[in-house]
């Protein structure tokens, strides 16, 4: 009897041990997936919170790509935010309404660019001797009367040879030259060249008024001076010796237009000041440099000048004293 009782639970004992070493094991397997399962979950609830606060978005994120897009999205709108702030700044600026003239505060009544070129050294020399003045008169010039003049030339095609050399020199010994930089002096660069004349000169000198003029012509300072006087209170004002002249469309043509199908009839431009000599404001001076890459040019520079304020609310000045050729008398301009 003992015997059979002490070899039965012999038995019962070796089939209960592999039954706990399953359980055991299945008991530890799950606790495995388990803390598995919890670790990844803690996971995607970490990355999931951290895309969240990279993006700001309220809801769950699924990808970082998507994240990312959103991110360069953002960044893109603030770049484009302040580019239109800047833009309605440099618009109001160009557009401001006008100051009176104070000469206490030394801001200058007027800017003149004499346009001249590489041969013009005996015109330059007459402008000089005629009304510009050289030395203390032309700093006495800027000082009592609020006028800066300068001539205005480009740079040689061949860039650094004798004929910038001979430019370069003369400046030296008189200081009365704009060298623009960007142009190269030829008579199909003369739009391009009041282009850049007006920015230049808008961005160094605060002035009421800024003219284009030539080296073969005589100005009336005085004259000019009491025209300009009377449009202060303009905003916005574009004065010269208006007319519309025609429009060449022969190839070969000294005054050829490459664009003279543009215009209306195909005959005439627009009204525009005579290159002769011609003012503008300084809110049209700032809009022409704000805008500078924009600007169309054509053939010729007066034509050039008068087709940027075509559009704009600008007051038109024609005024019979700057026809420099046919004005009987009282002319502020004649040809030297």
């Amino acid at each position: 009897m003992r015997g059979s009782s002490s070899r039965f639970s012999k038995t019962i004992l070796q089939s209960r041990i592999p039954a706990l070493m399953f359980s055991m094991v299945a008991t530890f397997a799950s606790i495995y997936v388990a803390g598995r399962l919890w670790q990844e979950s803690q996971n995607r609830v970490y990355l999931i919170k951290e895309l969240d606060r990279l993006t700001g978005q309220g809801q769950s994120a699924i990808q970082v790509d998507d994240a990312l897009k959103v991110i360069a999205c953002r960044e893109q709108r603030k770049k484009l935010s302040d580019l239109e702030l800047e833009l309605t700044a440099a618009r109001q600026e160009g557009f401001a309404t006008k100051r009176s003239y104070d000469s206490s505060k030394k801001t200058p009544m007027l800017v003149i660019g004499v346009f001249t070129t590489f041969g013009g050294k005996k015109n330059r020399d007459a402008v000089r001797k005629a009304w510009m003045g050289t030395g203390s008169s032309l700093r006495a010039l800027e000082e009592k009367k609020g006028i800066i003049a300068r001539f205005v030339i480009g740079r040689s095609a061949n860039r650094g040879d004798s004929l910038d050399m001979g430019i370069d020199a003369e400046n030296r010994q008189t200081e009365d030259f704009i060298i623009l930089d960007d142009v190269v002096e030829a008579p199909d660069e003369t739009p391009k060249k009041a282009k850049l004349f007006f920015a230049h000169v808008a961005e160094k000198w605060e002035a009421e008024f800024y003219s284009k003029t030539k080296d073969n012509v005589f100005v009336n300072i005085d004259g000019l001076m009491n025209i300009l006087a009377a449009q202060l209170m303009k905003p916005r004002v574009y004065i010269g010796c208006m007319k519309s002249g025609e429009v060449f469309s022969e190839k070969g043509h000294k005054w050829y237009e490459p664009d003279w199908w543009k215009f209306g009839d195909k005959k005439t431009y627009f009204r525009y000041a005579s290159g002769e000599i011609y003012v503008i404001s300084w809110a049209l001076a700032k809009f022409i440099s704000i805008n500078r890459s924009m600007l169309r040019s054509y053939a010729h520079d007066d034509v050039s000048a008068g087709s940027w304020f075509i559009g704009l609310d600008v007051t038109h000045i024609d005024e019979g004293k700057f026809c420099c050729s046919s004005w009987p008398s009282g002319a502020i301009c004649s040809g030297i």
